[in-house]
């Protein structure tokens, strides 16, 4: 941060000073929690039992969720940037809701619809037998319901910024709609496929509040990473450190994968094949 610009003088201290508070209020719990973190047993805790039942779960139900959004996200995606239809803006407001909703709301809309009692939970469950709330597909349910709308919003995005005229001639050229999709546009949108997949998959590793309220927290079963950093907060501190700072290692490596395509849209704009 540069306290002088080249044509533009001296940058002044009454905004300069709030800059800096707002660094050192973000900055200072991740010092802290670095701080705190019991490094010279790090590798010693992170291969304890509970640790390693809640690191396999989350793995295997993010990956999950990242492969149930990718199969519907990308259909999704391609008709809200491509297709006109009545009501896609009420669609659109679907795919941004989850991103504003308090997660622990997102577990009992959930509930609601999948619970045993559930809009389609409950002929599931009269039909077949079938109750998916505090399984680990449960898990599955609610790391796919928060994760999509990342995914969704970044392809779109993605779509929307390459030029539709390759569209067009690939029309003129015989091809069809699907073909167009399939050889044209999604690989035109790969960088955006590639930051949603990336973005969805954090954000499902991260997810706690609709987790532990449609999945609940059940040991080797639904006790993911943020579900257990939940409950050694109360019997084991050092634990909880761990578990943390994994966590926010994968948030900083996922900034560092997505910082080039993001800081040069931010600078150059979209950029168009």
């Amino acid at each position: 941060m540069t306290a002088r610009g080249p044509a533009l003088g001296r940058a002044p201290a009454r905004l300069l000073v709030p800059a800096c508070v707002g660094v050192a209020f973000l900055g200072l719990p991740l010092l802290a929690l670095l701080a705190r973190t019991p490094w010279s047993d790090f590798l010693t805790r992170l291969t304890e039992p509970a640790i390693l039942d809640a690191l396999r779960l989350s793995m295997v139900t993010s990956l999950a969720a990242v492969a149930v959004v990718t199969a519907v996200g990308i259909p999704l995606a391609w008709a809200l940037a491509r297709v006109e239809f009545p009501g896609r803006t009420v669609v659109r407001a679907f795919v941004i809701v989850p991103l504003v909703l308090p997660p622990v709301v997102g577990g009992v809309a959930l509930l609601s619809a999948f619970g045993r009692r559930g809009l389609l939970g409950a002929p599931l469950y009269d039909a077949f037998g079938v109750s998916l709330p505090f399984t680990t597909p449960a898990v599955v349910v609610a790391h796919a319901f928060v994760s999509l709308p990342f995914f969704v919003l970044s392809v779109e995005g993605a779509l929307r910024a390459t030029d539709r005229e390759y569209d067009v001639v690939a029309a003129t050229l015989g091809a069809s709609r699907w073909t167009t999709f399939r050889r044209v546009s999604l690989p035109l949108a790969g960088p955006g496929l590639l930051a949603g997949l990336v973005l969805a998959w954090a954000r499902a590793l991260g997810e706690f509040g609709a987790t532990i309220t449609f999945a609940g927290n059940y040991p080797g079963t639904t006790r993911t990473m943020p579900n257990a950093i939940y409950v050694e907060l109360q019997n084991d501190q050092q634990a909880a450190l761990v578990l943390s700072v994994i966590l926010m290692l994968v948030s900083v490596a996922v900034l560092a994968l997505l910082r080039e395509r993001w800081f040069d849209q931010a600078v150059h704009g979209p950029v168009r094949a």
